[in-house]
This record gives C-alpha cells, structure tokens and sequence, in this order.
C-alpha cells in the first residue's frame, strides 16, 4: 500500500484559495442535496487539558471522498508556542478502501474553512463590500481574510481581538502578505463598535462565550459570518442580530443546531427557531433556497464545519498532488 504524504507547503502549492472555494460550494451543494454519508461529528471532551478531540468521518460518492479527520481544539496550545487546533487528515481510496493519503488536518481546516466563508460571501455579501471587519487573529483567521479578498474588492479591513498586542502583529503580518497584492489596507480597531463601523461584512472567528459585537451597530446591507462557535456554549453572534437579520444561512442544519451556542441559546430562550433558518448554503446553490434578495438585507452566514468540507477539499488537494508529482510516499 502506497501512502501519499502531504504537509502544508505540499498543499499550498497544488491547491488554490479559488479551487478551495469551488470545492467547498461543490461539497455543500452535494451535502444538501443528500449525496453524502456525514455523520455528526464525535466530540470527546478533555477537561483535564481544558480540549476536545473529535472525529468526523465520512463519504462523498459524486466526489470519490472517503476518510476521516481527527482534529484537536487546545486553545491553551498558543500560550505553548503551539497550534491550537492540530489536526490530521486521513483519506481513504473510496474504490478500495485503503488509506491513500495522509495530509496536514490543521492547515486543511484552515483551508477549508476559509473557503466555506468566502463561498458563503461571494453568494450572499454585496457586490459592492469595501470594509470588512474581522474578529480573531488565531491560526484559523489568516484563510479567513484570504478568503473575502479573493471574493470582494475589499479596501480596508479592520481586526479586533481582545489581545491588541495580537491584532497588531496580525495585520503587520497580513499586510505584508496581502497588502500589495489585493491592494487593501489592513489595520486595527481598539473597539468591537470601531471594528464594525460602516463594515460591508464582518467575520467572526474566535472561541468566545460572550458575543464580540453588538448587533444593534451592525449597518443595513451587511453581510456576517460566524465561524469559531462549535459548542452550544459559544457564543459569538448576539441574539439581537440573530433575531433581526432578514435572512440566516448556515453550512448545515444538523451541525449547527446541535452544536453551535449561537443558534441554541436564542432557541432555547423561546426567541428563535430552527424553522426561522432561510436555508443550507448548499440549498442556495442548488436553487433550492432563496439568495440575498437586495442591497439593503442584512444575511447571516453561520458554519460549525462539517466532514463534507474536509473531505471533497481533501480529495482534490490529493488529486492535484498525484498529478503534480508533489508529496512524500510511505510503503509498507
């Protein structure tokens, strides 16, 4: 059996943030369309630790996806000088069965992640966004950022994280990474409200209990993203802008109504409910679900993740690799 091998400069020279997004609406739309085998993740808490470890398996027969990631959330791992969320990606030849490739699940979830936010931007954020205001600065927020540029001729992006020290050194990074590139001026907000002033889009993308911002500032026509709550404790987006926004969206109903805090506490209060949810992403693609229908709709994206992301991306990141000739074998 031959193991193909693939750390994160693999990955990142054979795949793009483009090709990531194709493939991420590619997997939602098979997901809603129920062209896959995803179970609900296996969440194992490691209260000793202050972690979880997880488990999601599954396969896509239209995508010849098959395999499992096995992905840590330590979010004490930074005060380590470690990844806070390590992961490996285990992919599997659907036709056989055997473990064909081994890939770098950290920089997969990154990748995948991002992607799945810029899917959800290109379909539903205005044409015209300019500002964007981004919200955690940890290992997951650099392909956030990569990913609303690839989509929108975004001018100015505003970071806030509770650690200002953090901030600045994210946007001294990312500036220097995507500045002349994308032609975007990246700086820092000292505050959630000057974070989201006059922001076109906004990203959420941290471990929070506590909501980063207040909906009530949030300006017509906005779009949002909330990405880091994948625990009913979570709780990024205020129940305000959950109950007020014209249309929310999200990666799946079962994820996101199982796991994710800011759905759970405005149902569980008697505020929301599930049956308020505009549709599944993969519903928009499909026509099944209506889009944003004029400028002035505030939309709400909210993803928990899901193995179908993992999977479809993983199986064509593996793909170009083999193709490529790009990647380490392993025998045996």
């Amino acid at each position: 059996m031959k193991i193909v091998v693939l750390n994160q400069n693999d990955m990142k020279r054979v795949f793009s943030m483009e090709e990531a997004i194709q493939a991420d609406k590619d997997a939602l739309e098979l997901y809603s369309l129920g062209k896959s085998v995803i179970p609900l993740r296996v969440n194992i808490d490691v209260p000793k630790h202050e972690g979880q470890s997880l488990y999601m398996p599954g396969y896509v027969a239209n995508a010849n996806a098959l395999g499992v990631k096995i992905i840590s959330v330590y979010p004490k791992n930074i005060e380590k000088g470690l990844v806070g969320v390590p992961a490996t990606m285990v992919l599997k030849n659907s036709e056989t069965g055997e473990v064909c490739s081994l890939m770098d699940g950290t920089c997969l979830t990154q990748i995948r992640t991002g992607a799945v936010s810029g899917a959800a931007m290109d379909l539903l954020a205005r044409k015209d966004s300019k500002v964007f205001a981004l919200f955690g600065t940890g290992g997951q927020a650099k392909t956030q950022l990569e990913a609303i540029l690839t989509v929108r001729p975004i001018e100015i992006v505003k970071v806030f994280d509770i650690n200002m020290e953090r901030a600045e050194n994210f946007a001294s990074r990312m500036t220097e990474a995507f500045g002349e590139k994308f032609d975007v001026k990246i700086i820092t907000a000292k505050s959630s409200a000057e974070a989201i002033e006059d922001a076109d889009i906004i990203t959420s993308v941290t471990t929070t209990k506590t909501p980063a911002f207040d909906g009530r500032l949030v300006k017509r026509g906005c779009h949002i993203n909330g990405v880091g709550s994948y625990t009913p404790e979570m709780h990024e987006l205020d129940e305000y802008i959950i109950t007020h926004a014209d249309k929310v969206y999200v990666d799946t109903r079962d994820g996101v109504l199982n796991e994710s805090g800011d759905l759970i506490i405005p149902i569980n209060k008697g505020i929301y409910s599930g049956d308020k949810i505009t549709g599944e992403l993969g519903e928009v693609i499909a026509g099944k679900a209506p889009g944003r229908a004029n400028d002035d709709e505030i939309t709400i994206f909210k993803t928990t993740g899901s193995a179908v992301l993992d999977l479809v991306t993983a199986q064509r990141i593996y793909e170009s690799a083999i193709e490529k000739g790009i990647g380490s074998i392993i025998e045996f």
